[in-house]
C-alpha cells in the first residue's frame, strides 16, 4: 500500500461525520405539517399507491382519488387495478367492491386501525406526541412510534413547501412497505358530507368484515 493511499485512508477514517439535521429542525418540520393539517377543513387529491409484499417479493400498484373532511370523514375511490371504494364516516366503515357486487360494513370501526400515516389528515392525534421525529433528506420527516406497534415500524412523510404531505411511506413490522404519492392536492374546497355516502345497488351482497 502506498504512502498516499495510507494517508487517504487515515483521513477518511478520522474525519468527523457530516452533521445531520438537528432535532430542532425535525420538530420545526413536524409542527409545519401539523399546522397545515390543523388549518385544513377538507382536501381532495389523486393518489398512486405502491404496496410491496416483503414475503412474496412483489408489488401491487393502485390508483384513485381521495377526499377528506373533518371531523372523521375519509373516502378512497380506487380506479385500478380494480374499482373499490373505502369510506369512513366516524365509526362506520364501508368497503364496496363493485366487480364482486359486495360490500363490507363495520359500524364499530376504530380509526386507529388505519395507517398512522393518514389518520392525522382527519385531525386525529399529534405527530410529536405519538412519534419520535427526525428529519431525513430532501424535506422528509421520519416518524418512529413511541409505543411498539407491529403495524408500523417507521413512517416517512415527504413534505412540500407549505407543510403539505406529498407522499407517505409506511414500513410495517413484517417488512411490507405501503407507499402513497399524492397529486393535484387541493384543500378547503367545500367538500360536502353527502360526498362520503356510498351508493349501493339494491342487489348488493353484504358480507361480514374479517374477524367479525
Amino acid at each position: 500500500m502506498s504512502a498516499v493511499t495510507c494517508l487517504w485512508l487515515l483521513a477518511a477514517l478520522t474525519a468527523p461525520a457530516a452533521p445531520g439535521p438537528s432535532p430542532d429542525a425535525a420538530r420545526a418540520l413536524a409542527k409545519k405539517v401539523q399546522d397545515y393539517y390543523e388549518a385544513t377543513r377538507d382536501l381532495r387529491a389523486s393518489f398512486v399507491q405502491t404496496y410491496t409484499y416483503a414475503a412474496l417479493g412483489r408489488q401491487q400498484v393502485s390508483q384513485g382519488t381521495l377526499i377528506v373532511k373533518k371531523p372523521g370523514r375519509m373516502r378512497w375511490d380506487y380506479a385500478s387495478p380494480s374499482p373499490k371504494t373505502v369510506a369512513v364516516v366516524g365509526a362506520r366503515l364501508t368497503q364496496y367492491e363493485p366487480e364482486a357486487n359486495q360490500v363490507y360494513v363495520d359500524e364499530k370501526f376504530d380509526a386507529t386501525a388505519m395507517s398512522a400515516a393518514v389518520t392525522f389528515l382527519v385531525g386525529k392525534g399529534s405527530l410529536e406526541r405519538e412519534f419520535a421525529v427526525s428529519a431525513g433528506e430532501s424535506g422528509t420527516l421520519v416518524l418512529s412510534p413511541r409505543k411498539a406497534d407491529a403495524r408500523v415500524e417507521a413512517i416517512t412523510l415527504f413534505v412540500g413547501p407549505q407543510g403539505e404531505v406529498t407522499r407517505t411511506r409506511v414500513l410495517d413490522g413484517q417488512g411490507n412497505v405501503n407507499d402513497i404519492a399524492f397529486e393535484n392536492l387541493k384543500r378547503n374546497v367545500g367538500i360536502q358530507d353527502a360526498d362520503f355516502e356510498v351508493r349501493l345497488p339494491a342487489d348488493v351482497r353484504r358480507v361480514r368484515m374479517p374477524g367479525r
